[in-house]
């Protein structure tokens, strides 16, 4: 048996720094679990708290999603290689890690549905949240991230539902702030998908330095003893973190394997006694640690999986303040129109609140959500008042007629809406957009002509050599000038 005196050995490791445990990933999106009537009385107090930007605003949300996707990509490129080792066979994978590999096919998918259904710009006109972590990002993504935290990632009907219809018994969401709601549930699911990830990948890499500097000892153990003063004291050199995953690892290398790496062991509580705290609590929270990222990863998978299959149209119908008062049509004609028709006339209810709010944002900073219910109350009242002077039958008894017929006029100078330019070019234009956007696309692609052919001018070619690349450039151009007129149609 070797005997090594403890004494010198402290003095000696006494003027190196301990390792200090870091914190080296964001939280999960983890507060407190709230039951139903808790989490219905948080959603209506934070109704009450939340400081409203109007004003567009950058959009945030697609550049966080390109480094979520690029932080989600580098965790399981660590995973996949940390397994892959060859060296290493038979490598032993949490449950955490297990959710991770397995599903990251699904995680891939939803980056690309969510970069097709959030295109630039989308959320520019959405409220914005002032001031907060949130500060900037619109708030219909805050409250997607407040329900999954108070879920711990578990979404399903009934939790939205609740949510959303106790915040609106407060403040009213627009009804694109409703339609957005599964997007940013989505957005708000890989995000929690990054901070699980990172949590993962930070979990493997400590225990890969703990197998190294445990197989170090071990090694220098069996056929040097007397170098295990000197590797301790390189090990406090290279100021290893002392975290739970490190300790968990590194105790389960060297456990039963002598004298020498008890001592190892005890030379690693003191240091842990330095940061108050013990082994076996730092051990206890390495295994509540990958208890949660478990259970975070599969609840936010399973609920990516929910949301796919939600009827997120019946949703936003049951939940859309709107819909419901649009239901109060005089004619009885609305609730029995198809969803196509009903689309319609809230898209024209959205429209024309957006205008009002123009026409009112010098004087007021309500937000276009209250807009959007008084147009569609306005136009149930003109209905109503066409029913009591000519009866039920004339079709200006039904709302749709202020709407998307002749009596638009009528409801816009109720609410004192304005035209402005560009919307009033896009209604005179509307019969000639197919011509329109033939004419912009041929105009942009000889402009490019135009261009190529006065710099071969400048360089003295023959006229047969710019006539014939002239013409090339004009047929290859329209591929061009098509993406440019298509960008600028999405962007208007």
């Amino acid at each position: 048996m070797i005997n090594i005196n403890l004494v010198p050995l402290q003095k000696v490791l006494h003027c190196f720094r301990p390792p200090v445990v870091k914190e080296r990933d964001s939280s999960l999106l983890r507060a407190e679990l709230l039951s139903i009537d808790q989490l219905k009385r948080h959603a209506a107090n934070l109704a009450k708290q939340h400081k409203i930007n109007h004003n567009p605003r950058l959009d945030k949300l697609l550049a966080r999603l390109a480094d979520n996707e690029k932080v989600i990509a580098s965790a399981y490129q660590i995973i996949a290689a940390s397994i892959g080792n060859i060296e290493k066979p038979k490598k032993t994978l949490s449950p955490a890690e297990n959710w991770l590999l397995d599903n990251y096919y699904l995680i891939q998918q939803q980056f690309t549905l969510a970069r097709r259904h959030l295109p630039h710009g989308y959320s520019r006109q959405l409220p914005k949240i002032l001031g907060g972590p949130s500060d900037g990002y619109p708030r219909i993504y805050d409250l997607a991230l407040t329900l999954i935290a108070h879920m711990d990632g578990r979404i399903d009907s009934d939790n939205a539902s609740q949510f959303i219809a106790a915040y609106q018994s407060v403040e009213p969401l627009m009804l694109g702030e409703l339609w957005a709601f599964p997007i940013m549930l989505q957005l708000a699911l890989l995000e929690n998908l990054r901070r699980v990830s990172v949590r993962i990948a930070n979990r493997r890499e400590e225990q890969e330095t703990a197998v190294l500097w445990a197989d170090r000892m071990l090694a220098a153990a069996e056929n040097e003893p007397k170098q295990i003063i000197q590797l301790l004291a390189k090990f406090a050199d290279a100021d290893i973190s002392l975290t739970a995953p490190f300790v968990e690892e590194f105790y389960t290398k060297l456990q039963d394997q002598g004298a020498v790496m008890g001592f190892v062991q005890a030379w690693v509580e003191q240091q842990l006694l330095l940061q108050n705290i013990t082994a076996t609590r730092l051990l206890e929270l390495a295994s509540r640690n990958a208890a949660a990222n478990q259970i975070s990863i599969a609840n936010s998978i399973s609920s990516i999986r929910f949301i796919a299959v939600m009827d997120w149209r019946d949703f936003v119908e049951v939940h859309s303040e709107v819909e419901q008062i649009l239901k109060k049509d005089p004619a009885c004609e609305y609730a029995l129109q198809d969803f196509a028709t009903r689309d319609q006339y809230r898209h024209a209810i959205e429209n024309i609140a957006r205008l009002a709010a123009k026409k009112q944002a010098q004087q007021h900073n309500n937000h276009c959500a209250q807009y959007e219910i008084k147009a569609a109350q306005a136009a149930v009242d003109l209905a109503s008042a066409a029913g009591n002077q000519f009866g039920l039958k004339p079709r200006q008894v039904h709302v749709g007629y202020y709407l998307i017929d002749k009596g638009v006029p009528l409801l816009k100078s109720k609410l004192n809406c304005h035209r402005p330019y560009l919307f009033e070019f896009k209604r005179v234009s509307q019969p000639f957009r197919l011509a329109l956007y033939i004419v912009a696309i041929l105009i942009i692609s000889a402009l490019f002509t135009v261009v190529v052919s006065m710099a071969l001018n400048q360089l003295n070619v023959s006229n047969w050599f710019a006539w014939a690349f002239g013409f090339l450039t004009f047929f290859v151009s329209t591929g061009l000038a098509i993406a440019i007129v298509n960008l600028v149609i999405t962007q208007t």
